[in-house]
């Protein structure tokens, strides 16, 4: 009974993450939202929807890196996306940073948003857009 639970458990969070990889991807390609934008609205509609949609503003100024082509604005957005979700766990919030970071590097060499896009052209942005969602909407359901 217990495994069984668990493999129904490990499945709905796998859904989940599938779910707001496509959802996190296509709201990128609609033009309306940014990578940053587009997973903080993700991780806003499926575990903050009492907060208003306004919330996703926060991460207006990283896309692109920030700016500068830098950290890369998909994993920004997570990050505030973790904020937003974990409150008042600050050591959680760090450490699952932290993994999340470590993930990223792992799958993309970097995360340098001008680096990774040097290396590919900006169709690559929204699919890691998709997977950071993904990524980062495991991770809140696991927790």
């Amino acid at each position: 009974m217990f495994r069984l639970k668990k493999t129904q458990e490990s499945l709905a969070v796998m859904e989940m993450a599938e779910q707001c990889r496509v959802e996190a991807e296509k709201l990128y390609r609609s033009g309306r939202y940014h990578c940053a934008e587009a997973v903080l609205a993700v991780v806003r509609n499926h575990f903050r929807p009492d907060l208003p949609e306004e919330v996703v503003q926060m991460a207006s100024g990283f896309g692109g890196g920030s700016g500068s082509g830098c950290m890369c604005g998909a994993v920004s957005g997570a990050t505030v996306g973790l904020g937003l979700v974990l409150r008042e766990d600050k050591k959680l919030i760090t450490h699952l940073t932290r993994d999340l970071h470590a993930w990223f590097k792992g799958k993309y060499g970097v995360t340098c948003c001008k680096t990774i896009r040097a290396g590919n052209d900006k169709g690559i942005c929204p699919v890691l857009t998709g997977e950071v969602a993904g990524k980062v909407a495991q991770m809140l359901s696991e927790r």
